[in-house]
């Protein structure tokens, strides 16, 4: 049985900004030597909400091999790593709608001492981006889960300037995530994949 940490990144995104953070943390988080599963969750929209926007419906398509999250996924893993867009300063539906599917796990204890961390965007600046993520951890609280947020440890998230996780502005979809962004994704999957091997290795020694 191999003894890598084992993450799992399940996100929401309409038009791929958060695709493409989830794909970026993914990435870093297999460079750092962890088994990673990345999943979308299911999408709730009509389809004739999706096709309204080109951008969404391109994206829908874009990402249709993306395999969906399952309760299972977060049963696997030591680590999770939930992205989402901002709405309202909360998390989207669809993410939450997956959180509200966990019930089972956590009656069981099976969400409990694992490492959990988040990620988002917004259109603009300052429009949720830190409630939403402070929101999303109120669940991780429930878990019984180890929330490690990227904080201002490494010099480089002084570029993007929220310890709370990674995060993008996008301007409706006129500004691609950058190297910023890119950079702190990557600073929050090496530190979420340290620290959970190092609470993985602390329980098995228990």
């Amino acid at each position: 049985m191999s003894n890598a940490t084992r993450l799992a990144v399940i996100y929401y995104s309409s038009t791929g900004v958060g695709t493409a953070i989830a794909k970026e943390i993914a990435e870093a988080a297999e460079k750092s030597g962890a088994e990673v599963r990345l999943r979308k969750v299911a999408e709730l929209a009509p389809q004739e909400a999706i096709d309204a926007n080109p951008a969404w419906a391109a994206h829908h398509q874009q990402t249709a091999d993306v395999p969906v999250a399952v309760p299972d996924d977060i049963a696997w893993a030591d680590a999770v790593i939930f992205g989402s867009p901002t709405r309202f300063g909360n998390v989207s539906s669809q993410l939450k709608q997956f959180i509200d599917t966990l019930g089972p796990l956590w009656m069981r204890g099976q969400l409990s001492d694992k490492v959990y961390s988040g990620f988002t965007s917004s259109a603009t600046q300052h429009g949720g981006q830190e409630s939403t993520l402070l929101a999303l951890y109120n669940s991780f609280h429930h878990f019984g889960g180890i929330v490690v947020a990227p904080g201002f440890v490494d010099q480089g998230k002084w570029a993007d300037g929220n310890p709370y996780g990674t995060s993008h502005v996008d301007g409706n979809g006129s500004v691609p995530v950058d190297d910023v962004a890119r950079g702190a994704a990557r600073i929050q999957a090496e530190r979420v994949v340290r620290i959970a091997g190092a609470v993985k290795a602390g329980l098995a020694a228990a």
